[in-house]
């Protein structure tokens, strides 16, 4: 089993290549900026990853998985969203809350345990927070989502997933009813006043301005 520093580094430079698209390479500087480390400290532990061949590394230019990098990289992934969804569906816990802790058990708990710990929970498809969990097999399943703020006046669409995840977003929309799984309709999308307003389909409504709407992913209803 890898290090709990090695799977660090490698579900970081995953999420580093996610936001860029597929395939991208990852500068030392942005890889190091995200962990809170040196680039000194990022490049030493990504020429160790790469004997391992865990990544390809090329000085001067960036860092990308390799195919066993990236396995290991959705297998940690997997543990983590697994165990989120555990901490709020058995545990109880408040979906803000509950990131460090799935940050600390993602690294100890064993392949059995979360193999029982899927099945209770049904072999769900994605966390509390609408992150897609990767499958037994190591595979993501692709989602045809956008931005809630690229949506028009009559949309009907579903919130899907919370590209924010900070503590403070994320007690903002509970305390609005915005989370995954809500189905709503755009009523007003006023490009001037950066406003974007939508209904609920069972009663309600609420405004938000772009730059929150643009933290919310969507899929488009049929």
């Amino acid at each position: 089993m890898a290090s709990s520093t090695v799977e660090n580094y490698i579900k970081q430079i995953y999420a580093l290549q996610f936001e860029q698209g597929e395939g991208g390479t990852v500068g030392m500087g942005d890889l190091a900026a995200s962990l809170g480390v040196t680039p000194g400290t990022a490049t030493s532990m990504v020429k160790s990853l790469a004997k391992s061949k865990h990544v390809e590394y090329v000085p001067r230019v960036g860092v990308k998985l390799s195919e066993i990098g990236q396995r290991l990289a959705l297998l940690v992934l997997r543990r983590h969203r697994l165990v989120e969804l555990f901490l709020v569906e058995i545990l109880g816990m408040e979906w803000h809350e509950i990131h460090e802790e799935a940050e600390t058990l993602e690294h100890a708990i064993s392949d059995s345990v979360l193999e029982r710990i899927d099945a209770l929970l049904g072999n769900p498809t994605v966390d509390p927070h609408g992150d897609s969990i990767p499958s037994a097999a190591g595979v993501m399943a692709k989602r045809a989502l956008i931005p809630l703020d690229q949506c028009q006046e009559g949309d009907s669409v579903t919130i899907s997933r919370i590209e924010d995840q900070a503590e403070g977003f994320l007690q903002y929309l509970e305390s609005n009813k915005l989370v995954p799984g809500k189905r709503i309709t755009v009523t007003q999308h006023d490009s001037h006043a950066g406003i974007l307003s939508i209904e609920f389909v069972n009663g309600g409504h609420c405004s938000m301005g772009f730059p929150a709407a643009r933290k919310i992913q969507v899929e488009v209803s049929g």
